[in-house]
């Protein structure tokens, strides 16, 4: 099992388009190879930590519309 991530200290950041409407994941750069993720909504909650090829993957699906609207 790997050890976890120690995401203190962590600046995390919501997308531009999120027009703070209050639904936003944030992401927290400077992290080699993976991509912390959180709930805006609950940012003291869990993040979830993907590979960053898996989340350069996932975002170009959504940006192509592979997922339908939102």
């Amino acid at each position: 099992m790997n050890d976890p991530v120690d995401l203190t200290g962590a600046s995390w950041f919501k997308s531009s388009y999120s027009n703070n409407g209050g639904d936003c994941v944030e992401v927290a750069p400077g992290f080699p190879g993976m991509i912390p993720v959180r709930d805006s909504k609950n940012p003291e909650g869990p993040a979830l930590i993907f590979g960053a090829e898996a989340w350069t993957a996932f975002t170009r699906s959504v940006a192509a519309g592979e997922f339908g609207s939102v």
